[in-house]
This record gives structure tokens, C-alpha cells and sequence, in this order.
């Protein structure tokens, strides 16, 4: 019977505890620090996310949002090329990188993962010359780079050499414009 009498009383506690008022920003922004209303998550960000936590399907969604907020620029371009690698549709894949290229053509990202595309197409006389496009324009830098364009020509060679160690290339976004390829040997 007591706890009826101050029930309106505990209403009115919880209601203030649902308040937001206490939760805006000196400014008076409700939003995350970086984000406002009329900008909304940059696509390109959230795609890079979700490429990094397995989620392709997610990140081209968010990828195609960024396209049509920015454009089909470079990084657009690149994003999507890069997530539609990872969902296995390499002719769509190859085409978007591809442009990708010919919009930027000092991109390193592109010029890497359409080499990438080119050794799973089994292209590798190409793809070695665009690993070495990569390779220039990163001014031998990136590891892996080196490591993509060694096992391009070393299965120009030796045909053979890529049946006996065939690797799985791994894209990972890190930055705004980099790709880390990390290559797993496959179990047998």
C-alpha cells in the first residue's frame, strides 16, 4: 500500500532519467562528436568498417551510398572494386578497378588489388605488369606489393609453382587510402 502512494512519485524519476536534455553537447548537438544531421556517416567510413569485420555485402551498400553522395571518384571507385573481390565477383571487380585507374592512375590501392583480381583470373602476365605499376608508384614500400609481384612472376616461370603453393590474398583496409594484402597459405 505504501509503494501505490509513491508510484507517481517513481514515475516522475524514471521520466527524468529518460530525459535527453542532460546528454547534449555544450553546443547543443545530440549527435556524436565529427557527425551532424545533415552530413550523416560517411559511407566510406562505414564501408571500411565493414570490410575489416567480414561484412562485404554490407560495406558495397555503403560503398554505392558514398558513391551517391560523392561521386564515382578514385576512393568510390577503388571501395567498390575491392568489396565486390571479397564477394568473388571478379569480372565486376576488374571493371570497377579498372576505372578506378584510369580516374587516378598514381592510385596505388587500385593498381594493387586489380593485380589481385588479374592473378585470381589467372591473367598473370598482366597482372604482373600492374603489380609493377604498384610497385613503382609505391616506390617499393608496401611488403606485400613486393611479395604480390614476386609470386606473379615467379608463376610466369614456373606455372607449376603457383598449384604447389597457392596462396589466399586477403584485403585489408587501413587508413584512408591504403590496403594491407595479407596472404594465408592454404591448409591441405
Amino acid at each position: 500500500m505504501a509503494l501505490e502512494r509513491f508510484a507517481p512519485f517513481f514515475i516522475l524519476i524514471l521520466l527524468a532519467a529518460c530525459n535527453t536534455a542532460g546528454n547534449v553537447d555544450p553546443d547543443g548537438d545530440p549527435y556524436a562528436p565529427g557527425f551532424s544531421k545533415e552530413e550523416g556517416v560517411d559511407g566510406l567510413l562505414v564501408g571500411h568498417r565493414l570490410m575489416e569485420a567480414g561484412e562485404y555485402e554490407l560495406a558495397l551498400k555503403a560503398y554505392l551510398r558514398a558513391g551517391a553522395k560523392y561521386g564515382l571518384n578514385v576512393d568510390v571507385l577503388s571501395a567498390l572494386g575491392s568489396a565486390n573481390l571479397r564477394l568473388g565477383r571478379l569480372g565486376q571487380s576488374e571493371k570497377l578497378l579498372r576505372q578506378a585507374t584510369e580516374e587516378d592512375p598514381t592510385f596505388v590501392p587500385a593498381w594493387n588489388n586489380l593485380g589481385v583480381v588479374l592473378m585470381e583470373t589467372d591473367q598473370i602476365g598482366e597482372a604482373s605488369r600492374v603489380f609493377k605499376t604498384a610497385y613503382a608508384l609505391d616506390s617499393g614500400e608496401s611488403d606485400s606489393i613486393r611479395e604480390n609481384l614476386r609470386l606473379a612472376l615467379a608463376k610466369i616461370e614456373n606455372p607449376g609453382y603457383a598449384e604447389q603453393n597457392k596462396n589466399k590474398f586477403e584485403l585489408v583496409r587501413r587508413g584512408s587510402s591504403s590496403y594491407l594484402l595479407l596472404q594465408t597459405p592454404n591448409e591441405n
